[in-house]
């Protein structure tokens, strides 16, 4: 019984110590261990005499190579023709002094090889293999361009096509405004590419940037995967040895700074139901500087994982948005600053308010050290993980050696890493994050938001700028005495016809656009007042009918038709109106002049127009013409932008002849009206809905 007894009392005694270790245990975060040792792949280096540097790094796991060859140009002032540089980089693999386009692509796909080129030089990866064959082209690439004239005229047509998306993304309109309010139009950091300069740059300018900037002094070619030491030098001095050095002259441009003062930068995307959010501002922080792991820890605190303080307090405590993160992103020659997120209209100025107290928390407050052993833990994780890929060892090695980086820099990376102290955060935070001195850029609808922005500029004043950060200046904005939505819209009622639009009992219209080469075919057929009968088709097929009859509607897509109703049924009995502005007030339509904007450098009235069900749209009518130039509409939580550049008079009466649509379609749509017939036989069983 005794020993029953001693056994039962040593192990409640047992459990109880327990207990109270793990209680004791929680209490406190686990003590960081030491710093795991870092084995990184051999990169080896070798000059050839054209002064060619060439990093090599083994990875015998995959039979698969890959080559970069990374031209260091320094950066250059492109001026009125910025984009150059980069569309002389697209052109490389379009063809060159001894093979076409077609057979470059017919030579790669049969290797099952990728290839690709830019500005910044030529990459291709391919199975080891085929290593020597895919080197051939990628030199013949780099060394003998042809620059076809004929692919000129594509990529600079599909260059515009891509910026006309850009135009209507939010984020991406942030990106080009952020670059220029950081930077300054005058650095080369700050240009963008805009229509205008896209529409001055030659096949010349392409050829300069090359004869320029591609030399083997300034390049380093990185080879890393299933290839020998020796083979790799045999390939570099066979494919590479006798590319031509030259001189490159580096100009040296005055640094850029942040604002004296908080100031907010704003650009109108009427129409939007989210804000975009940028805290901005340029920060002199190189690579691999002493304080460089210091500062990334920091940054990764506030916004730079998913747990991170940012998102902790915009996404999960006020559910203001799905993600907040920030970037500290060190340069050679301007690094920048940027906490960034999409958020609700009704919620801008809030998240801001929040964005500014995690900014000055960071700089004011010592984190806590198990949050920041935390971090380092996320950051060792993450960078062991990216240790997996063998392109990281070669980016090290690349990194390494253009910023003269010690060569113990990356394999000593963890360990300095961990010494990383709550101290070094809060000096980093003092030194890195100024929200006393940022742009606060918002890219969002000004009829909803901008009038709570002024309480965060120093000077309470908001500065616009136009999607390629132009400054827009306010002088001249101001609405003539007089104006008003009804006067805006009678103008324009005047200017496209007038009484002749009384006269209307038909109009046919039909107009082509181009999609991946084939002919989208538009048929819209009208009888007064709103019966209306719209087909889209292409190869002769039709892919998409609507047929209202002044009263009911079908959509029919593919075969299957659904009925129009609600909302859209009673927006369709004004829209099936021609001209329907000329009805607004008969069906309660609330029109409002929200004042002056610049479209595509046009002063323009902006009128807000709200159906009764709620639906609204935002007009643009040119100052001078009195014509619409701009519609927008949300649809369905998509803003579609239609541009009207040209109209064509057809009896007096003017109609929409090239119309740009944005936002319907992965790409913008040019629609081109071919016949206009006014008053001509029409069928009436067109409008019928069986």
């Amino acid at each position: 019984m005794k020993k029953i007894f001693f056994l039962k009392t040593l192990i409640f005694l047992l459990f109880a110590f327990s207990a109270k270790a793990q209680d004791d245990f929680r209490k406190s975060a686990p003590k960081p261990g030491a710093a795991p040792k870092i084995e990184l792949g051999k990169a080896e280096q070798l000059t050839l005499k054209n002064g060619l540097k060439v990093i090599v790094v083994e990875n015998h796991k995959l039979p698969r190579v890959s080559f970069q060859m990374f031209v260091d140009a320094p950066p250059i002032l492109e001026g009125e023709i910025t984009g150059a540089a980069d569309m002389a980089g697209e052109l490389l693999t379009k063809g060159t002094s001894s093979r076409t386009k077609s057979q470059i692509d017919e030579t790669v796909d049969f290797m099952g090889a990728s290839l690709g080129a830019s500005a910044s030089g030529v990459t291709g990866s391919c199975l080891s293999r085929y290593s020597d064959k895919l080197l051939e082209v990628m030199a013949d690439v780099l060394l003998n361009p042809s620059f076809p004239v004929e692919e000129f005229e594509k990529v600079k047509k599909q260059t515009v096509s891509a910026l006309a998306q850009d135009k209507d993304d939010p984020n991406a309109i942030a990106q080009n405004v952020t670059r220029a309010v950081n930077n300054g139009k005058n650095h080369p950091y700050g240009e963008v590419v805009s229509e205008k300069s896209l529409e001055k740059i030659t096949l010349e300018n392409c050829k300069a940037y090359y004869n320029t900037y591609f030399k083997p002094n300034i390049s380093y070619l990185i080879i890393t995967g299933d290839i020998s030491l020796a083979d790799a030098k045999k390939f570099a001095q066979k494919y590479f040895g006798d590319w031509k050095q030259g001189d490159v002259k580096k100009t040296k441009f005055d640094t850029p700074q942040k604002p004296a003062a908080t100031q907010v930068d704003f650009v109108d995307k009427a129409g939007a139901v989210q804000s975009v959010i940028n805290v901005t501002y340029p920060v002199e922080l190189k690579n691999g500087a002493d304080d460089a792991i210091k500062a990334s820890v920091m940054n990764t605190i506030l916004g730079s994982y998913f747990g991170s303080r940012l998102m902790q307090n915009l996404r999960e405590k006020h559910a203001y948005t799905y993600g907040a993160r920030s970037t500290l992103n060190p340069d050679p020659v301007i690094g920048y600053f940027n906490a960034y997120a999409s958020v609700r209209n009704e919620v801008t100025d809030s998240s801001i308010v929040q964005f500014l107290a995690e900014l000055n928390r960071l700089r004011n407050e010592e984190v806590p050290a198990d949050e920041v052993n935390m971090v380092k833990n996320v950051m060792t994780g993450n960078f062991a993980r990216s240790l997996e890929d063998p392109a990281t060892v070669a980016r090290f090695a690349l990194n390494t050696a253009r910023f003269n980086l010690p060569a113990d820099y990356y394999a000593n990376y963890l360990k300095n890493l961990s010494m990383v102290s709550p101290a070094d955060v809060k000096a980093m935070a003092a030194k890195y994050i100024t929200p006393d001195r940022a742009h606060i850029l918002v890219v969002g609808n000004k009829d909803d938001v901008a009038d709570k922005l002024g309480q965060f500029s120093t000077d309470k004043k908001l500065r616009f700028f136009d999607v390629y950060g132009n400054p827009i200046e306010q002088a001249g904005m101001e609405v003539p005495a007089g104006a008003n939505a009804k006067t805006v819209l009678s103008d324009y009622l005047n200017a496209v016809g007038g009484k002749k639009l009384d006269e209307i009992k038909s109009v046919y219209i039909n107009s082509i656009a181009s999609i991946q080469g084939m002919e989208l075919v538009t048929e819209l057929s009208h009888l007064a007042p709103n019966k209306l009968e719209m087909a889209q088709s292409m190869m002769g097929n039709i892919i998409m009918q609507s047929i209202f009859d002044g009263e009911k509607g079908v959509n029919i897509q593919q075969g299957q038709k659904s009925v129009m109703e609600g909302a859209d049924l009673e927006d369709m009995k004004i829209d099936a109106h021609l001209f329907p502005e000329r009805f607004y007030e008969k069906f309660g339509v609330k029109t409002e002049l929200k004042g002056i904007e610049l479209v595509e450098g046009k002063k323009a009235y902006k009128i807000q127009v709200e159906y009764p069900s709620g639906a609204k749209k935002t007009h643009y009518f040119d100052m001078e013409t009195s014509l619409k130039i701009r519609e927008i509409e949300d649809k369905g939580g998509t803003l579609v932008t239609n541009d009207i550049t040209s109209y064509k008079d057809v009896n007096g009466i003017k109609f929409p002849e090239t119309v740009k649509i944005t936002g319907a379609l992965p790409f913008p749509l040019l629609m081109n009206t071919k016949e206009v017939e006014v008053n001509g036989e029409m069928d009436a069983n067109l409008f019928k809905i069986k």
